[in-house]
């Protein structure tokens, strides 16, 4: 580590440097290839720590699930917020997303990813129902104040379209095409709802 590197690990809580070391740690390479010592070593912080914030690995890992939910979800609504018409606040999560889905190291949704591995615990469907929750509240939040005959059915088209180019886009070779072919297609639903 840097100097700058420790001082920086040093202002942040050892709470705050296991949630950014999981974060890290368990979106790039697996929340169960990744032990607990690995993460404990990352962070810098006593082992003691990870179980008195913690309690257990699970924990840790809904606690890193919960984080990216947050941080996700705050980064959708205030963008869509920021726009008086709700028709164009759908389609900016939309632009939010594909931002997303372009960054350098996009592994693909963290929710599905974890959901995915074998012995994903109860903590980890938990947190992905809520994420996915969440994000299917957001949309028919919107399809309603947009004033949409049907909410319910553009909230649950919107939301399956979303987390599909999550999934498709993480592993596919056409990223640019699908990502374009995502927002063109919730361009049109938005647009006939």
């Amino acid at each position: 580590m840097t100097a700058r590197a420790t001082g920086k690990a040093a202002a942040l809580s050892a709470r705050e440097r296991l949630l950014a070391s999981a974060d890290e740690l368990f979106y790039n390479e697996g929340v169960h290839s990744v032990g607990i010592d690995r993460v404990i070593e990352h962070a810098g912080v006593a082992k003691a720590s990870l179980y008195r914030l913690f309690g257990s690995k699970e924990e840790l890992i809904a606690a890193y699930l919960g984080a990216r939910h947050e941080r996700t979800l705050a980064e959708l609504r205030a963008t869509a917020e920021s726009f008086p018409d709700p028709r164009d606040g759908m389609l900016a999560v939309f632009d939010v997303q594909a931002r997303r889905l372009r960054r350098r190291g996009y592994r693909g949704c963290a929710f599905a990813r974890a959901s995915a591995e074998r012995s994903a615990g109860g903590q980890v469907q938990r947190a992905t129902r809520a994420y996915r929750t969440a994000i299917h509240g957001l949309f028919e939040d919107l399809a309603l104040q947009a004033g949409v005959r049907d909410p319910g059915l553009l909230a649950a088209q919107l939301h399956t379209l979303y987390h599909g180019a999550d999934v498709v886009v993480g592993s596919g070779t056409m990223r640019t095409r699908l990502i374009d072919a995502t927002r063109a297609a919730a361009q049109t639903l938005i647009a006939v709802a």
